[in-house]
């Protein structure tokens, strides 16, 4: 991303899963979605990769930075 200032992950922690919430500027979105969505796509299964390991279930939400 661009604008890294605006770059904000908070983790929300439950027994069986974890969210990450991650927050970008509304220029940034497209580097974090790709082109036909293959960025968040590959981010999502390196996640899911991690959960597995880790017997827990991660996902992942993207918020877009009104600021």
């Amino acid at each position: 991303v661009d604008n890294t200032d605006a770059v904000h992950i908070t983790e929300t922690v439950d027994d069986l899963w974890t969210l990450l919430t991650l927050s970008v500027a509304p220029e940034d979105m497209g580097a974090i979605i790709g082109r036909g969505g293959k960025t968040i796509e590959a981010i999502r299964t390196v996640l899911r990769v991690y959960g597995s390991k880790t017997e827990r279930r991660v996902n992942l939400r993207i918020l877009e930075d009104k600021a």
